[in-house]
């Protein structure tokens, strides 16, 4: 099969009905994430909310990836670290449109959320994470909805991996 061929059996792939409703629910999960941080953005820019004993809405910008991880003020590597993310988003929209229904939802579930924190890093040159959970003094990361969607998207390709068998 040539280039040609395959190129025109891709999108054929994904231009189908399966799949367009799989893209429809990644752009209902980014503009989740959008709607949430624009709020917060626009709300609570410098100042912390408390929701209850274990809940406050406190914005942060996080310059790296998940939890702070590789967070610096070089350029250099911050543009590299959101090249290598663009990477990994494109290998999981093709393999989304490559596999089964239950991998296409896990997949959509983690692109959704990566591309509310890929426009962040673009547009903001960071990404704005802002819930806060916590008991007593201790605090667990501050995250935003995109890493919801991320971590249960991984979660579930986790426990699919290990119990759900091809």
């Amino acid at each position: 099969m040539n280039y040609l061929e395959e190129l025109k059996n891709f999108k054929n792939l994904f231009l189908k009905k399966n799949n367009l409703i799989f893209f429809s629910l990644i752009i209902i999960f980014f503009s989740l994430d959008r709607i949430t941080k624009i709020k917060v953005i626009n709300e609570f820019e410098n100042q912390a909310f408390f929701v209850n004993n274990f809940l406050n809405i406190d914005l942060i910008w996080n310059i790296g990836i998940g939890f702070g991880l590789f967070s610096t003020d070089s350029s250099f590597i911050y543009n590299l670290i959101t090249l290598l993310i663009l990477i990994v988003i494109i290998s999981l929209f093709y393999l989304l449109i490559k596999s089964s229904n239950l991998d296409k939802l896990i997949y959509t579930t983690i692109i959704g959320g990566a591309l509310g924190n890929f426009y962040d890093r673009l547009v903001y040159k960071g990404v704005p994470d802002f819930i806060d959970l916590h008991f007593n003094n201790f605090h667990w990361f501050t995250f935003n909805v995109a890493d919801i969607f991320i971590t249960t998207g991984i979660t579930f390709f986790i426990i699919r991996s290990f119990f759900i068998k091809n």
